[in-house]
């Protein structure tokens, strides 16, 4: 299962990155890697069973403790 994620996520750097590379998208092409790294990130962890954090909760936590807007 993980040489199928490595070969799916190389797929997309093949049919993505050249294309940004020959034109000079450079920022985007940082902001594309950022995004894809996490991605894969993401889904090895998904894959190899750890647990996913639930972004809900810290965005919940930023705006009840941190900013103190409490809604009722």
């Amino acid at each position: 299962m993980i040489l199928l994620l490595i070969i799916i996520f190389i797929g997309i750097i093949l049919f993505e990155v050249p294309d940004m590379i020959r034109n000079g998208y450079w920022h985007e092409l940082k902001i594309f890697s950022v995004f894809l790294i996490a991605a894969f990130t993401m889904s090895l962890f998904y894959i190899i069973g750890i647990p996913i954090p639930n972004p809900a909760k810290g965005m919940e936590y930023v705006v009840k403790d941190l900013l103190h807007l409490n809604y009722k």
